[in-house]
Parts: C-alpha cells; structure tokens; sequence
C-alpha cells in the first residue's frame, strides 16, 4: 500500500535550523554526548563481562540496557549531527518512519528492561534465599526476548498507522522522527479514532511497565520496613537506588512527553525534554550505576589494580 501523498518524497526537519547562532555549540553538544553515551556504556558492558562478580543478572539486565541506550541514541544522534554539519533538512518519507519504528522500539525496550529490573530487585529483597531460582539465566532470557516481541509490534502498529495515513503537513518541528509529531501532520480525518487507539494501545504498553515498577517497589519498601535496624534498611534500600533514580529520570520525561494534550504542544519545549530523555539519560546511565554501585565500584577498583 502506498501513501496517499505521493507528490512529496519526504519531509523538511528543521531541527535547529532557526537557531544559526548556535549551531556550533548544539554540533559540540550532541558529538560530545555521544561520545561519553558510548564510551560509558562500552565500558560497563566490558566489565560486566570481564568481572566475575558482576556475572549476576542484575548485571546481565544492566549490560542489556546498556546496548539498548547505545542503539537508542544511535538512532538519533547521528542524524543530527548530519543536519547541524550540512545544513540539511531533507529527511525520505521511509528513513523517517524508519527511525519511527526503530525509536519506538528500542525506547519502549529501555522502559521494558527496567521494568524487568525491578521484578529482579524484588527478588532479591523479598525473596532472598530463592533469588537464584527466580532469576535464572532461562527466565532473564525469556523475559528480554519477550519484551522485545511486545515492542517490536508496538512500534509496527505505530509505523503502519504513520505509513497509510495521508498528510497535510511535511514540516517536522523537531530533530528527529518522532511519533507525536509525526502524528500532528496528519489530516484530521480519522485522528480521533487514532488518538483512541493511541492512548488505549499505548497507554497499555507505556504504563504497564510501570504499574509493574511500583508494585515491586511496594512490596520491597515492605521488605524495608519489617527490617529490624536502620543500618539493614539503608543497606537494603542502597541496592536499590540506582534503579530507582534511572526509573525517575527516564518515566517524568516520557510521561511529559507522550501524555499531554496537544493544546499545550510546544517544538521549543519537545525540543528540550526529546534532549534529556534520548541523549542526557542514556549518557548518565552508565555513571549512575558506576558512582552508586559498590559492587560496580568494587570492580573498577579491581580492574585497574
């Protein structure tokens, strides 16, 4: 099936383009931050790997996210380091939904992955003595491989939608393919029933994760409180923290983001949050998990000795 606007070969992302006068330091920004994004996560996934201590699947799942945030801001990034160097703001109709469907996957598998995580802290705060039963090397496998099925058609259901429908806009407010502003060139002919797909669908598949989230992390705060002294609660809470942060960061963005109604749209605020959710939260994941991690400590220090 073709799409009903055949006279445009694709789209004009603007991007930063009203902004000439800074697009030195936006080009410094975004090459410095994929730098670090992939030097950091390179460097937890290999000591992950090469440090026997780490071989848990806490680790596993850490060594996971830490590929996805690397594709995540790989999708991105070098796109627009493209258009800020070249000036370009052409972008082909099937490489922006291209980068639609990548986008949606693989930051729906960031949401999946932590949810996942969380499932792994409860089991070894409430369940401590079957932790290894629980969390198996079969069950962390198939618990990956079936998020990734789940996301996979997700953003086939999105990217189908953004194919077939026709447009009545071709200029892209934003740096790179992102669905809610994909979505608000479409004509409106059969918007509504869309946005009621979008938000039954994607809310489903958005918040189950974190429904998921905040009910291990009840039944861990539980765990927390029938602990007999401060010292093995903050002990036992400190295990947990790193999670936690990363859960905060990455869910008040996307939230911001994804759920709010069109009427307070903004490019210039899009802008901004796409920045701290696609390339400033995978650059600090690996340093979140290094400076708040003793075990990962431990072995850096153990590495380098």
């Amino acid at each position: 099936m073709e799409p009903r606007n055949e006279t445009h070969d694709g789209f004009i992302l603007l991007g930063f383009s009203e902004l000439p006068h800074l697009q030195l330091q936006l080009l410094s920004f975004f090459l410095g931050a994929y730098i670090l994004c992939i030097a950091g996560n390179f460097f937890i996934s290999m000591l992950i790997i090469s440090q026997n201590q780490l071989h848990t699947s806490m680790y596993v799942l850490i060594g996971n996210l830490a590929i996805v945030d690397v594709t995540f801001t790989s999708i991105i990034i070098p796109r627009a380091l493209y258009g800020l160097f070249s000036g370009s703001t052409n972008i082909s109709f099937h490489g922006c939904l291209l980068q639609v469907f990548f986008f949606l996957a693989v930051g729906n598998m960031d949401s999946f992955l932590l949810a996942i995580m969380a499932f792994d802290r409860y089991a070894a705060v409430c369940q401590p003595l079957r932790y290894l039963v629980i969390m198996n090397r079969r069950t962390c496998i198939c618990l990956v491989a079936f998020s990734w099925v789940i996301v996979s058609l997700h953003s086939t259901l999105y990217t189908v939608m953004s194919y077939t429908h026709s447009y009545c806009s071709w200029v892209i407010h934003h740096f790179f393919c992102d669905w809610p502003v994909v979505m608000l060139m479409f004509c409106p002919d059969n918007v509504r029933t869309e946005q009621m797909i979008i938000y039954i669908e994607g809310t489903t598949v958005i918040f189950s994760p974190v429904l998921f989230i905040l009910g291990s992390y009840v039944m861990i705060i539980r765990a927390i409180v029938k602990l007999g002294t401060s010292q093995g609660r903050w002990k036992t809470f400190s295990t947990c923290s790193s999670h936690l942060t990363m859960v905060i960061l990455f869910y008040s963005t996307v939230i911001f983001m994804y759920f709010r109604p069109r009427s307070i749209y903004s490019p210039t605020y899009d802008r901004v949050i796409s920045i701290v959710y696609s390339v400033i939260i995978p650059m600090l994941n690996p340093f979140i998990y290094s400076l708040r991690n003793k075990e990962v400590k431990s072995a850096v220090r153990k590495l380098f000795k």
